[in-house]
């Protein structure tokens, strides 16, 4: 018989059904300067084996163990907490170098960073001691999304209840979209209390009740295992969660943070479809019989292409940064409906070129590379795939219509993570 691990999982485990490895402390990132050189580092041995770990669908365990030994997942925290306190700034820098090294890792920690800003907008200050310690000792947070339901509902209903009995607090519902969950120590989610008043709340990985399934089977960003989370009458404590009913009212930067990584991850991946591009046309990419040259390198329709490609690359990734250092501005004054606005409008800016741009360049990949790229060999279609999937996040035409709704009305985007 195998020897049970300290996380309670075999080496034989199946890895759908493993539980993380016990925190330890990670290494300290020093500044912002620090925490790029690392995620540097770290994407140039990510990138190695991305290929194989979409095709194979290999969940990503060791190499997320790696991000978290790196302190990368401790950036965001306050430096009166003990954490770094790097620029949003920087936060975009991080994710897009490592997801243009493999976005479904890459991904896997969206939720964790924008809990920890949650964190900061609406915890007390017990709980960002609790939990800021705890990502600073290694944990690392995961979220149960958005139910999947049968038929329409909003995407901020939660079916989730948290009700007072004899015994204490208890949870139970199902949720799904759970991007971090599988690899998480804390799950944080959103449910309603018995005056169905929206609350999140916070439930241990291993906790008795939690169960994590690995059943995400989309086509694209397949080894964020984001699928469903059941609980089934977990125990929660009386801190172990926060009333955001008593912060409707109150204008934060939680979501455009939240949007912020969502565009940074599509800016990674339109980053690395066309470094592949760019790679296959030079070293195996024959030139069209019609064209003249001994190269596919000297085509100049393929030149062309390829410029107009890292234009849009460029200018996404740009706009990207000036939204980054926009909430970095704002965030050194108090927040305001009117700064709030404002963060949102400028994020959403970049969400709609960096869309753009991953849809673009994996998609133009094909017409650059030829018809041999297309072999399973190369795996070159998964950044189509991550593209796709990952931009139906939220519909970037909402986007366009929130954008012109403030330039023409004056009317303030709705609050929410997807704004």
């Amino acid at each position: 018989m195998s020897a049970v691990s300290p996380a309670g999982t075999t080496p034989d485990t199946p890895q759908a059904e493993r539980l993380p490895l016990p925190p330890r402390t990670p290494d300290r990132i020093r500044d912002d300067a620090h925490a790029i050189t690392v995620a540097q580092a770290l994407a140039e041995e990510f990138r190695q084996e991305a290929a194989t770990r979409d095709r194979e669908r290999r969940l990503p365990w060791n190499e997320l163990d790696r991000y978290t030994a790196s302190g990368l997942g401790t950036i965001t925290i306050p430096r009166e907490y003990g954490g770094t306190g790097v620029s949003y700034e920087t936060l975009a820098t991080v994710f897009a170098t490592i997801c243009a090294a493999d976005p479904s890792l890459g991904q896997i920690p969206q939720n964790h960073f924008a809990v920890l800003q949650n964190l900061r907008d609406t915890g007390t200050e017990a709980q960002k001691r609790r939990w800021f310690g705890d990502v600073l000792a290694g944990h690392r947070l995961g979220n149960a999304g958005p139910e999947r339901k049968a038929r329409a509902g909003k995407m901020t209903d939660a079916t989730a209840r948290l009700t007072r009995t004899a015994d204490g607090l208890r949870v139970s519902g199902t949720r799904f979209y759970s991007t971090g969950a599988l690899y998480a120590h804390w799950i944080p989610f959103r449910a309603a209390d018995e005056e169905n008043r929206p609350l999140q709340v916070w439930v241990r990985r291993d906790a008795p009740g939690v169960r994590v399934i690995d059943d995400w089977d989309a086509f694209g960003q397949k080894t964020t295992a984001s699928g469903t989370v059941l609980l089934d009458n977990v125990a929660v404590g009386e801190e172990d969660f926060i009333p955001l009913y008593l912060h409707l009212d109150t204008p934060t930067l939680s979501g455009p943070v939240s949007q912020l990584i969502q565009a940074s991850i599509d800016a990674g991946i339109a980053q690395g479809a066309l470094r592949d591009a760019l790679d296959y046309v030079r070293t195996r990419t024959r030139p069209w019989v019609d064209s003249g040259v001994e190269l596919a390198v000297q085509d100049p329709y393929i030149i062309q292409e390829a410029g107009q490609l890292q234009i849009e690359v460029d200018a996404a990734h740009e706009v990207l940064l000036s939204a980054a250092r926009t909430l970095d501005a704002l965030s050194r004054q108090p927040v305001t409906d009117d700064t709030s606005a404002q963060a949102s409008i400028a994020v959403a800016e970049a969400k709609i070129l960096t869309t753009e741009a991953a849809l673009a360049t994996s998609e133009k990949l094909f017409e650059l590379a030829g018809s041999s790229a297309t072999r399973a060999a190369h795996n070159l279609d998964r950044h189509w795939r991550n593209a796709r999937v990952h931009t139906l996040h939220d519909p970037v035409r909402w986007k366009y219509h929130l954008l012109g709704n403030y330039l023409l009305n004056g009317v303030r985007p709705r609050r929410h993570q997807w704004n």
